[in-house]
């Protein structure tokens, strides 16, 4: 029972948050190494800063454990420096790995259409970028300020952006399950990133339902579906190995060649979503 009460009351809080350093600090070092981000999507600052940023003002309303606040500004500070370094050494649409840099470049074709209005979180200058963030600050901090003395209404909005907020967390592995899917391949895809999400994954759940201090369900239920999305990603890389990405014809451009499947494989580097 000491263990466990160990586990739950020190270990686990700890990891939840320094989990932001150890799931991107390499990600952001290895971009600021080699001074390109080709494979990396920018999708993933964008999901864990609304996420994050949202859950923070999701705080006052449900006062959950600190020690999720805490992850939260940790969070929001790594993914804004991975930001500037992924946009500082982003690579042109025309260099090799230049389009992997572009939110799901790879579902504007065949089975996962995708289109942005407006161009959303593809824009070429980094300005935009910093502006939509700074936009939704402003908006929900005035939002907390008009709703705050109104209880009732304050309660249901609160409520709102926190399954919101973490609804948007719990999609992040969705990018890299959509490539795998696309390429047949995990190739690019770290096995130590998939292990640190899985074991996060792990360590959230027995937190969340063994903790003495309040945990919403809205983190429990998205926890949940996240688990599971992780999951799926082992089950691709169980599947689909480290292989040779194949695209299907109707997507081809020049310079790939057919494979005795009717498939055809690239000669450049697979379309990555994690470097």
């Amino acid at each position: 029972m000491g263990i466990i009460s160990l586990i739950t009351g020190v270990i686990a809080p700890i990891f939840i948050i320094i989990s932001p350093i150890t799931s991107y600090a390499d990600q952001t070092y290895s971009i600021h190494r080699n001074k390109s981000s080709a494979g990396f999507s920018l999708d993933i600052p964008l999901i864990m800063l609304v996420a994050s940023i949202l859950r923070v003002f999701y705080y006052p309303g449900a006062r959950f454990d600190t020690s999720l606040l805490i992850q939260s500004f940790i969070m929001i500070a790594i993914q804004l420096l991975l930001l500037q370094v992924a946009l500082e050494h982003r690579p042109g649409p025309s260099s090799k790995g230049g389009e992997a840099a572009i939110p799901f470049a790879g579902s504007r074709e065949g089975e996962f259409r995708v289109s942005r209005p407006f161009n959303f979180w593809q824009w070429r200058s980094p300005k935009p970028y910093w502006q939509f963030l700074l936009y939704m600050f402003i908006t929900l901090m005035a939002c907390e300020l008009i709703l705050s003395p109104m209880p009732a209404l304050y309660a249901l909005y609160s409520t709102a952006i926190g399954y919101i907020g973490l609804s948007v967390e719990a999609t992040l592995p969705l990018p890299q399950v959509i490539s795998n899917y696309r390429s047949r391949s995990c190739k690019g895809f770290r096995v130590s990133v998939l292990v640190s999400w899985i074991a996060g994954d792990i360590m959230k759940m027995f937190w969340f339902f063994s903790a003495t201090t309040e945990i919403p369900w809205a983190f429990k239920l998205c926890g949940i579906f996240q688990m599971c999305c992780d999951l799926f990603l082992g089950v691709q890389y169980w599947l689909y190995g480290e292989g040779e990405t194949v695209i299907k014809d109707h997507n081809l451009g020049m310079g790939g060649q057919r494979t005795p499947s009717g498939m055809r494989t690239p000669v450049g580097e697979k379309d990555v979503r994690l470097g």
